[in-house]
């Protein structure tokens, strides 16, 4: 997989060549160049950014600086627009531009973004206002062949910037990483690459590892809690079941810990469930915890 970061602090991602993604690096899993946005700049500062049209707080990276770049990596002829949002090159625009990409209203909803596989080229820009990146995303993109990140930095980017190469025929997305914002989109794009590429085949030392991982597979459960020896630890031992040798019962006991920890911490995944899909034990454990199960998905029953 090839890797491409556009930010104004490219010596960030320094810290890409630690750990396993350091090691998938040198085995040549994934190729990482990250790009410094202010070398596409032509006046004295360097600049990148300029005050928002209608006036506010501070400051919104230019579209231009940030076309000049994206050009270049992706191959692309600078292209006229019309008011439709399609290439007046091309005549048509591949992916429908959304009409505002700043606002959370306006935002393409997440099944847009239903898994394709065999991606060519993504690009990405990290965005409070976009939905919310998920595993599904991450399994999504772990297919890509390459993949380029915008790092977004002061009052964001000029909303124009996906809309323009979504019309250009190009694969944008827009993602959040969480319910808050940050100072720019480096953490982001640390935290999407590292859920990504985790999933590629070779890059994890054991491929098993990943099976019963929280939100992975077909039901989006939280994980169990683990634990390691010693098995009394200051007086706080670890639940006697993992001690049994019983592989069945501690299989069983995960489970059941899994739905417990899901129902108290995430219940809207218990919602997203297939009731026909629960084996016997699933749907007694679910019982016990407050749900109905008789429908095509669990129903939380009221509670006194």
């Amino acid at each position: 997989m090839q890797i491409d970061i556009v930010s104004v602090f490219p010596e960030y991602f320094d810290v890409l060549n630690l750990s396993l993604f350091g090691k998938a690096q040198s085995k040549g899993l994934v190729s990482v160049h990250a790009h410094n946005l202010r070398d596409w700049t032509h006046d004295v500062h360097h600049s990148v950014d300029d005050t928002p049209v209608g006036g506010g707080a501070g400051m919104v990276m230019k579209p231009e600086v940030w076309a000049e770049c994206l050009d270049d990596l992706l191959g692309l002829e600078p292209r006229e627009v019309n008011a439709d949002g399609e290439s007046d090159g091309t005549g048509n625009a591949e992916h429908q531009p959304a009409s505002d990409s700043a606002s959370a209203d306006t935002a393409s909803d997440s099944d847009s973004q239903a898994p394709v596989h065999n991606l060519d080229t993504v690009l990405i820009f990290p965005n409070p206002s976009a939905p919310l990146f998920t595993q599904r995303d991450a399994t999504e993109l772990s297919h890509a062949k390459r993949l380029m990140f915008g790092c977004g930095r002061y009052e964001g980017y000029d909303a124009r910037i996906p809309e323009y190469y979504r019309a250009q025929g190009v694969d944008v997305r827009e993602y959040s990483i969480g319910d808050y914002v940050l100072n720019g989109g480096e953490v982001a794009v640390s935290v999407m690459l590292e859920a990504i590429t985790r999933l590629l085949p070779g890059f994890m030392g054991n491929p098993e590892s990943i099976v019963e991982e929280s939100y992975t597979g077909s039901e989006a459960l939280l994980e169990h809690r683990q634990y390691t020896r010693p098995a009394v630890w200051r007086g706080m031992g670890v639940p006697d079941v993992l001690l049994s040798g019983d592989h069945g019962k501690v299989d069983r006991f995960r489970r059941d810990e899994a739905l417990a920890r899901t129902d108290a911490i995430r219940p809207d995944l218990i919602e997203q469930l297939d009731c026909a899909q629960l084996s016997k034990a699933d749907r007694k454990t679910l019982m016990a915890l407050g749900w109905e199960v008789s429908a095509e998905h669990p129903r939380r029953l009221n509670r006194e």
